[in-house]
């Protein structure tokens, strides 16, 4: 089911539409929005999939509004509805470079409308499936829990071991530290993509990454935390769309603090990896952080737990963790803080330091997330690997 809205400069129109809207038994809401056209969203308001453009005679200002939620959201569907029953190419040229997907004339025919929400659901479909194969995000239950260090091993493992083209986007906030952890000088960063991002292509993204001497490819992170406020979330998604047309892996490093636009990077992750540590904040902070994912809409057969500098000591408290949350461990990693300390001041991967138990829980987990069987040099069919609730 749909969430959406109509713009309009008529209640009465408003109205008859979003009455139309839910007789194609597709969308459970539907806003009305009228008013100043680029008044909306209001502030903290999200946007719905799908928004219907209730156009009069001077289409200009509807264009402007479907420009502005094209950039807040890009994967907003927008149907220009329109007295206009024949519009020109000028007209349609316009309403194409404003992010309008379909030109309606009125009066509306429901069999028509519904017939285009079911396109639409469909691709919806299809792309969530093909992103769930690439992309994995990271995220912690707080600072400090490792979580980019956990990014950067697998993603070092994923393109060594698993011989994946693997790039590591760092949207960590409010700084992100993956450059600093493998001793990389980026001329670019996530700002750079996002100023782009409407001439972003793989082409103009390739040229923006820094390479690592392990296969791995970095998209750097702010290094100033005020940047985050010229980088609208919905950006976000589309760098992301473009690094997955290019790699075989896209891991996130999403830090600790979330946007209100992180739901929908998340709703296309294959994986969401969520980081703790055996502390009572920690786990605390997990099972609240497990909710919150879960409110979201994403469903939890594809939220992962690591527990990061794990000891056997740690297990009783962990079994409460799987009990309270109803929810497996995916992995367990291994305390080794030395060797650990030591690859992070040296700015290198754990891989290429210490060949340890450490290294081999890095390299079982990568394989896994690349669908390769970690006792065979055969690659598995499928990616089943990464859902297995086997206990690591």
């Amino acid at each position: 089911m749909l969430t959406a809205a109509v713009l309009s400069g008529n209640s009465e129109s408003c109205s008859a539409l979003q009455v139309s809207l839910q007789q194609t038994g597709l969308v459970h809401t539907v806003r009305g929005w009228t008013g100043p056209l680029l008044s909306h969203p209001s502030q903290g308001e999200g946007i719905p999939d799908l928004v219907l453009l209730d156009i009069d005679a001077d289409p200009a200002g509807f264009f402007a509004a479907a420009a502005n939620l094209r950039r807040l959201k890009p994967t907003v569907l927008i149907i220009a509805y329109s007295p206009i029953q024949h519009p020109d190419s000028h007209l349609l040229l316009q309403a194409m470079r404003s992010g309008v997907q379909e030109f309606v004339p009125k009066p509306v025919d429901p069999g028509t409308l519904r017939e285009m929400l079911l396109r639409f659901i469909r691709e919806q479909e299809v792309a969530v499936a093909r992103a769930q194969q690439k992309l994995i995000i990271f995220m912690g239950s707080k600072g400090g829990v490792g979580t980019s260090t956990i990014a950067v091993n697998l993603g070092v493992q994923l393109a060594k071991a698993g011989r994946k083209r693997v790039v590591l986007l760092d949207l960590a906030r409010p700084v992100g530290h993956v450059a600093l952890l493998l001793d990389l000088r980026p001329r670019f960063s996530i700002r750079d993509a996002v100023e782009n991002v409407e001439r972003l292509d793989a082409n103009f993204f390739g040229g923006l990454l820094v390479h690592h001497s392990t296969g791995l490819e970095v998209m750097a992170g702010t290094s100033h935390p005020e940047e985050w406020e010229k980088i609208p979330g919905g950006d976000l998604v589309r760098v992301a769309n473009v690094a997955q047309s290019t790699n075989d892996f896209v891991l996130v490093d999403g830090g600790v603090q979330g946007s209100g636009d992180s739901a929908a990077l998340l709703q296309t992750a294959r994986a969401v990896v969520l980081v703790a540590e055996t502390s009572v904040p920690s786990l605390w902070a997990i099972e609240r952080r497990f909710a919150a994912i879960v409110s979201m809409g994403i469903d939890p057969s594809r939220i992962r737990i690591f527990i990061n500098r794990w000891r056997r000591t740690d297990d009783e408290a962990l079994a409460k963790l799987e009990k309270n949350m109803k929810h497996p461990i995916f992995a367990r990693i291994p305390n080794d803080f030395l060797h650990v300390s030591h690859a992070v001041n040296s700015g290198a991967p754990v891989a290429e330091n210490h060949n340890n138990t450490l290294v081999t829980k890095y390299r079982q987990i990568a394989l896994q997330l690349a669908g390769i069987d970690p006792n065979s040099t055969e690659k598995r069919t499928g990616f089943s690997g990464l859902f297995s609730s086997k206990r690591q």
